[in-house]
Order: C-alpha cells, then sequence, then structure tokens
C-alpha cells in the first residue's frame, strides 16, 4: 500500500522547456501539419511585430534541403546585452524561457501579435536544433541550442553594417512526425501578413524546389479584397476603404460586394487572423447592418411589400471584407489565438465604420443604391428560404414522413460515438446499410449530384430535396439565426463517393455546402473523406486492397505477377457488403481523412474556382495542381 501512497514524491517539476516537449498540443496546437507550420509562424511573427513599431521592412524565409527553415529580418536585432535578473545574456533568456519577451508592457512593442511571450522559447524546444545569429553594432553574434538547450555560449562570428536577427531550427522528428514544411501553405500565410503590413516586403525560398514568393503590396488590404474578389466580378471598383484611430486603436476595413451569394469577412486582430471573430467583428457588423438601414431609409428604398428593414444576413449577401484592428494589449481566447475578446474594441469599430460608412454612402449613392437593391433581393429570398427551412426542422424524434426509407439511422443516441455516411448512389447506400455497424454507424443515400450551391441563393439551396434531406438528417438548422452546432446528431460525418472523376464532383459539391452554409462543422473536425479502395488484389487465398496505381505497382512488385488476380473497382456499388465493411468502413481498418481548415482565404479562394463561375481561373487551377491528387472535377 506504502507505493501507491499520493505525497511529495509524485509531484513532478520539469524544468525549463521540458513541459513544452511532454505536452507540445498545448503550444502550437498539435503535432501534425498545423502544428508544424506554428513553428515558422511564431518566429515570423516576431518579425512583423518588429515591422509593426517601423523598424523591420522585409522579411525572407528560406527553407532549406535538410528539412529546416530560416527566418530573417532587417529590425533591430534581439538584445544581446546581460540581462540583470537572469545574469545571461537576453538573447538566451528569450531562447530558453517560457513567457519571456518585451511585449509584456508597452515600451519596447506597443502594438505586437506576439503577447503570450511563449512563441520562440517553444520554437526552440520543439526543435531538433536551433541557431540565433543577431546583427548588432556592427558585429554578427551566433548561439546554437539543441532540443531547447543551451549548447553553445553566445558569442562573435562575424561583421555587420545592419541590424536584424536570424532565426534557424529544426522541427524536432521525435516530436512531429510528419516534418516536411510546406511551400504553398507557407506562401498563403506570408501573403496574407504582407497585405495587413502595408509596404513590408516578405519573400519565401524553396531550395528543395527551387521555387520562390515575393510579397509587397503598397495598397494593403485593399489589395487583399481585391485579391479576394479576383475570379467574382464585384458590383462597384475600387474597394470601399475606411480607416481611423480611436486612443490608441488602429481600425481598418477594405469591404467590396460581388454578385456572388457568400459571405467572406476575415478578421485580424495585430496581424493574428481571429478566425472566430470577437468583438472587433461584432462591432463591424452592427455597424454595416444599421448604416445601409439607415441610408435605405432616408432614401425611400424600402417601397410598397418590400421588407421594412434589411438582417445582418441581407446585407452581407455577396460581401467580401477585411476587418484589421490594431491595439495594445489584445486580449486572446487561449493560446491559439482565434477569438477576440477586448468589450472596449466593438464600440470603437462600430463608431468608427458608422461614420466612415456614412460618409460614403452620401457621396456615392449609386454604389450605395446597388448594395441596397442587392440586399433588398437577398432579404425575399431569406423569406422564401424561411418557408423552405420550416421542412428541414428537425423534430424531436426523426419521423418516417420526414425522410421515408433514405436514412438509416443508427441506435446509439450519443453524437459523440455516431458516424453519419453520406453515400453516392442507392446501389453503394444498400451495400452500407447491409455492412454497417448499425449501433453507431447511420447511412444517407444520395442519387446523384447535389445541387452546386455556389451559384444559388439561400432560398433555391434549401428547395433542394438532397440538401433538405441532409440538413434534417443533421439537425443543426442551417444559417445564421438557425444553426446551433450543439443540436448535430453525428460527430463523424463521412463522405464515401466512388473513386472516379462523378465521385470527385460530387464530394466537391457536398464540401461545398459544408463549407458555405454549415462552416463550423469543418471548423470543429466533424467532416471527414472516406477512401475507399481502387483495386482487389487476389493471390491464392490471401486477398488485398489498395487505393491508387502506386500502391497497386508497389504491391505486385512485392507479390510477384505469377497467378494474381487484379479486379478494378468502378465504384462502390461492385463491392459487396463484407468487402465495403473491410475496406472503408471498419474504424479498425478504414482509412478516413478529416477535412481541416487551415485557411479560410485559401478555402474561399478554391471554391469559388472550382465551382465558380470562371472557367479560365478553374482551367489554370487544374493545370497547376494535376499531380498532386488522384481525381479532380473538372
Amino acid at each position: 500500500m506504502t507505493q501507491d501512497r499520493y505525497d511529495a514524491r509524485k509531484i513532478q517539476v520539469l524544468k525549463g522547456l521540458e513541459g513544452v516537449r511532454r505536452r507540445p498540443a498545448m503550444y502550437v496546437g498539435d503535432t501534425s501539419t498545423r502544428g508544424l507550420h506554428h513553428l515558422v509562424y511564431e518566429v515570423v511573427d516576431n518579425s512583423v511585430d518588429e515591422a509593426l513599431v517601423g523598424h523591420c521592412t522585409r522579411i525572407d524565409v528560406i527553407l532549406h534541403r535538410d528539412g529546416s527553415a530560416s527566418v530573417v529580418d532587417n529590425g533591430r536585432g534581439i538584445p544581446i546585452d546581460m540581462h540583470p535578473g537572469q545574469k545571461r545574456p537576453a538573447v538566451e533568456v528569450v531562447m530558453t524561457t517560457l513567457h519571456a519577451g518585451g511585449k509584456f508592457d508597452d515600451k519596447a512593442y506597443r502594438i505586437s501579435g506576439g503577447l503570450h511571450g511563449v512563441g520562440v522559447s517553444v520554437v526552440n524546444a520543439l526543435s531538433e536544433w536551433l541557431e540565433v545569429k543577431v546583427r548588432l553594432d556592427g558585429k554578427v553574434h551566433h548561439q546554437r541550442y539543441e532540443r531547447g538547450k543551451v549548447a553553445t555560449q553566445l558569442k562573435v562570428v562575424g561583421k555587420s553594417k545592419t541590424t536584424g536577427s536570424t532565426v534557424s531550427f529544426k522541427p524536432d522528428p521525435e516530436i512531429f512526425k510528419e516534418a516536411e514544411l510546406s511551400f504553398d501553405l507557407l506562401s498563403t500565410r506570408l501573403r496574407e501578413l504582407a497585405f495587413l503590413n502595408k509596404g513590408l516586403r516578405i519573400d519565401i525560398k524553396d531550395e528543395r524546389s527551387g521555387k520562390t514568393h515575393s510579397f509587397k503590396y503598397d495598397g494593403g488590404i485593399v489589395q487583399f479584397v481585391k485579391f479576394l474578389d479576383e475570379n467574382k466580378h464585384p458590383l462597384h471598383r475600387p474597394p470601399i476603404y475606411l480607416s481611423g484611430q480611436r486612443n490608441s486603436t488602429e481600425v481598418e476595413v477594405a469591404l467590396q460586394y460581388n454578385d456572388s451569394y457568400a459571405e467572406n469577412v476575415f478578421s485580424f486582430a495585430n496581424n493574428i487572423s481571429t478566425t472566430e471573430g470577437g468583438t472587433h467583428l461584432v462591432g463591424f457588423k452592427s455597424a454595416l447592418t444599421r448604416t445601409l438601414n439607415d441610408f435605405a431609409r432616408k432614401n425611400g428604398l424600402f417601397k410598397g411589400k418590400e421588407p421594412s428593414s434589411l438582417s445582418g444576413e441581407d446585407v452581407r449577401e455577396g460581401l467580401t471584407a477585411v476587418v484589421s484592428v490594431k491595439m495594445r494589449d489584445p486580449q486572446f481566447e487561449g493560446q491559439t489565438k482565434t477569438k477576440l475578446g477586448n468589450s472596449e474594441i466593438k464600440g470603437i469599430v462600430e463608431s468608427l465604420v458608422g461614420e466612415s460608412l456614412s460618409g460614403f454612402l452620401e457621396e456615392n449613392p449609386r454604389i450605395g443604391n446597388r448594395i441596397v437593391s442587392k440586399a433588398l433581393t437577398a432579404a425575399r429570398s431569406r423569406e422564401a428560404a424561411r418557408k423552405a427551412r420550416e421542412l428541414t426542422r428537425r423534430k424531436s424524434a426523426l419521423e418516417s414522413d420526414v425522410l421515408p426509407g433514405k436514412l438509416a439511422d443508427c441506435s446509439v443516441t450519443d453524437p459523440s460515438l455516431c458516424e453519419l455516411y453520406l453515400v453516392e448512389g442507392d446501389s453503394a447506400g444498400g451495400s452500407a446499410k447491409l455492412g454497417r455497424d448499425r449501433r453507431f454507424q447511420a447511412i444517407l443515400p444520395l442519387r446523384g449530384k447535389i445541387l452546386n450551391v455556389e451559384k444559388a441563393r439561400i432560398d433555391k439551396v434549401l428547395s433542394n430535396e438532397e440538401i433538405r434531406t441532409i440538413i434534417t438528417a443533421l439537425g443543426t438548422g442551417v444559417g445564421e439565426d438557425e444553426f446551433d452546432l450543439k443540436r448535430v446528431r453525428y460527430h463523424k460525418i463521412i463522405i464515401m463517393t466512388d473513386a472516379d472523376v462523378d465521385g470527385s464532383h460530387i464530394r466537391t459539391l457536398l464540401l461545398t455546402f459544408f463549407y458555405r452554409y454549415m462552416r463550423e462543422l469543418v471548423a470543429q473536425g466533424y467532416v471527414y473523406i472516406a477512401q475507399p479502395p481502387l483495386y482487389r488484389v487476389q493471390k491464392k487465398n490471401d486477398e488485398y486492397f489498395v487505393e491508387s496505381d502506386d500502391d497497386l505497382e508497389k504491391l505486385l512488385k512485392r507479390l510477384g505477377e505469377d497467378k494474381v488476380v487484379v479486379q478494378q473497382y468502378k465504384g462502390l456499388g461492385e463491392m459487396n457488403p463484407e468487402q465495403l465493411w473491410k475496406t472503408t468502413m471498419d474504424p479498425e481498418r478504414r482509412t478516413v481523412r478529416k477535412v481541416t481548415l487551415e485557411d479560410a482565404v485559401e478555402a474561399d479562394r478554391v471554391f469559388t474556382v472550382l465551382m465558380g463561375d470562371a472557367v479560365e481561373p478553374r482551367r489554370k487551377f487544374i493545370e497547376d495542381h494535376a499531380k498532386e491528387v488522384r481525381n479532380l472535377d473538372v
């Protein structure tokens, strides 16, 4: 019994950065692709913070052949003098100590994104090695660390006529199983940072492939909105730009309306993408709705049977906007910084945007009339959609007359244990129903291709039978006023389509619907894509299933070609229930890919290109990415 006693000896004290290595996901989100790239973002953000206070005009990011990365800036250089309390060089304190940095007061950095003080020390802790070079006072100072611990003392290694810092590091393969940095993923974030920081030049070079990008936007977020809308048809040019400052808070907004039906509003606080919004976004939306309603009333645009007011959804249909605030002491919810919480920011943004937008509309009434006209059409459609939406509401029990024979539900009622398979075709649906585990797996067969929601307004979307069926089965409702993630009936929604072009098209249509109308399902990781096999290989009594031509070639080399039978599946319906369970539905053996929302800006661009009206951007996208995918919807 004494061995199990809970006493002081059971209390562990982790020294230095050991806690970061023990629980890396607490600091960078996870240890997969997202967390890996977060390391680069943390270092880059420190350089951008130098730009925010006027001391940096250029940042270079280099991806090296050995898997390491370097971030170079021409800022002031990380301090190298002795820290009075730690009796060590300041750069060493910054690199090896959590919550150590120059951003906890406003003396060194009035505005900053890296306010938690854990950034670069976490990168150090999660790297196999990290080296820092500081160009300061005419000298180059160098220090090396290994897995967060000091490997060499700070020493002078050369001379320099410039100032700045270079941080090079190699993500630790003991922490990150997939440690290959993506040039394209990093480029997207760096482009975003260049848009948000007018005039800052950010270059990225990939020594592995020779690819390079250079980003510099003197037009700032106005150019950002143009970039977002480049494959759409704007109602007015150029984008509307609003800006102002109150106390120490700077507010910038750029917005443009297009003829699409989607709303795309991206918000940032001190360059941090606030994907969950926050008080700045609430202030912007309130100001937009109030100002456009005031303009419509003042100009007599509410007539006859027209709605007497416009809702927030109405005025944001077809809107592309970037809302950026820069402020002292932002309060984010958690280290991931996805939602701004400062209560005073709502009033500041609402006031500044309201005043500026009112003035713009008074001077440009034709643009105001176009925007209100589109919003009124959206309001009429919203009323029609309200009637269609009644059919999609989930009742206390899923009644058979709502889904006549289509949904084969599961017996478990705990959503966290339940899966819903959206299956292409009645034939595959029949096999899935027979092969599934009825306790936790529900099957919903879909007939053919659902409506392309990228080209339809909400009333038409909700009039589509297949979409209504999906919404009813999920139970969340749809639309800003009704969607409620807490009501979702399944925490795994698995799209299961054929491994051919038609299947790829149906999968893209479904993903477009989820992204445009139930984005939170994607953001919270509830949407998955099944990976059915493309081939069945049999040799004597042994059976193998492979997902691609490359896997087939490797398997045949291993087995030899003597007495091997290869069957290619043209569709899910060719598999019997037992095979479908074994290959695609059994949680112990199947492969499913989670659909993640790493970058909302890039996701919007891709859906617009793939599912929008413009043909040329779609052709170019396919040409650029044809080698990266097995099947691509054309």
